[in-house]
């Protein structure tokens, strides 16, 4: 199976790399990584013309403007990004008749009942959720062929140092306190199990929406102590706060996350809890010098 991952680059586009290895064509937008084929979503005509020359059996589609304060503010830039560069990729998969696996997000849900099985009622509470859920109407009106997978709360190894868990092992060092939301709750995902999960899906002939992610529901302050116990640091600079408390400019979805149990009834890879998934990151940044 030739694939292509458009947002290769990205934490669980390299992810995902890994997992597929030379069977993959993968890309970038801003920050060019070498081997990796330039592409910017929002270009149509470019869209097009990459694909009618890898002809890939399957297109992933991890790529999108994720950072969700940012898109609260930036509402058109959200939707070229995240509407519009999605339908931009649909529109290439369906002319080549290829295969199309989607990330999206539990910010589809209000959080007030999770974690949330694929038939809960979407609702989200902000501009980021909103153009999620416009862009999975775009893949179930126009593809036949797709999958949907939702995700929350991806953790692990990444060098750039952005997902919660490196942000707190670079705080831990540091010593400066890191505010933690104590009443924001997710399903904690490995990113590198995540993957394997995904290829697992992608070889499959299974088709609609499904939530991968880790099977335990936490909230984010017991995941922070549970990553600074796997990792042998003091959890003193943490700080839990109410999530009213963080000044954040989008609303976020508090008892938010998302049921595996689908998932897992038909994958056989193991889907990770987070201590399985903690103890793999460790052995990950101890073999790069990160941990003692």
């Amino acid at each position: 199976m030739r694939a292509l991952i458009i947002g290769g680059s990205g934490f669980v586009g390299t992810a995902l790399r890994t997992a597929f290895g030379d069977a993959a064509v993968a890309t970038y937008c801003n920050h060019a990584v070498a081997g990796l084929r330039q592409l910017d979503i929002r270009d149509a005509d470019a869209v097009g013309a990459l694909l009618s020359e890898i002809r890939p059996d399957i297109v992933l589609h991890p790529a999108a403007q994720p950072h969700v304060d940012w898109c609260e503010d930036h509402v058109e830039e959200s939707k070229a990004v995240n509407v519009t560069g999605t339908r931009n990729v649909v529109d290439a998969v369906r002319r080549l008749k290829a295969r199309y696996l989607y990330f999206s997000t539990d910010y589809l849900f209000n959080g007030e009942a999770g974690p949330y099985r694929e038939d809960a009622k979407p609702e989200p509470l902000n501009v980021y959720g909103h153009h999620k859920l416009e862009a999975e109407g775009i893949i179930k009106d126009r593809l036949d062929d797709y999958l949907i997978v939702r995700v929350c709360n991806v953790f692990g190894f990444e060098p750039a140092g952005k997902n919660f868990v490196m942000a707190l092992i670079a705080r831990s060092r540091s010593g400066e306190p890191m505010s933690v939301p104590l009443d924001q709750w997710g399903n904690p995902t490995y990113a590198d199990n995540l993957a394997t999960a995904v290829k697992e899906l992608a070889e499959s002939a299974h088709r609609g929406t499904l939530h991968v992610v880790g099977p335990e529901s936490m909230d984010r302050v017991r995941f922070a102590r549970m990553a600074c116990d796997t990792f042998g640091v003091d959890s003193g600079f943490l700080r839990p706060l109410a999530t009213a408390e963080l000044g954040q400019r989008a609303r976020r979805p508090l008892r938010g996350g998302l049921d595996s149990s689908a998932a897992g009834a038909i994958l056989t890879t193991c889907l990770l809890a987070p201590r399985q998934g903690l103890e793999r990151m460790k052995v990950k940044l101890q073999e790069k010098g990160m941990l003692q």
